[in-house]
């Protein structure tokens, strides 16, 4: 498999169960009901940050993403969403406040 065909295979997904059945991951699915969100947000975090590490070669860079997903899976086994703590809103520590004037 080459890098484009891996590129137009992976543009085909869209669920973490298609990522996980695509990339042969054995999942529970129970974990992946309540975290598929995060799974595929911390997914594609981990992608961004080895982006450049990234190896030539479909094969290869099959594998890395496959570790990749796996690692962001396992975050969510080992763990729980309000502990990952992958999306914005969990890092606001503060309610926010906003003044809405009203006049007529």
């Amino acid at each position: 498999m080459t890098e484009s065909e891996l590129d137009d295979l992976l543009e085909d997904l869209s669920s973490a169960e298609e990522f996980l059945v695509f990339f042969d991951i054995d999942y529970d699915e129970r974990v992946v009901h309540v975290n598929r969100l995060h799974i595929l947000q911390r997914f594609h975090n981990y992608l961004e940050q080895g982006l450049a590490a990234m190896p030539e070669g479909g094969e290869a860079r099959f594998m890395a993403h496959r570790e990749l997903l796996l690692r962001a899976y396992q975050d969510f086994v080992d763990s729980d969403a309000l502990t990952e703590k992958v999306f914005k809103v969990f890092h606001m520590h503060e309610p926010q406040t906003t003044f809405v004037p009203f006049s007529l």
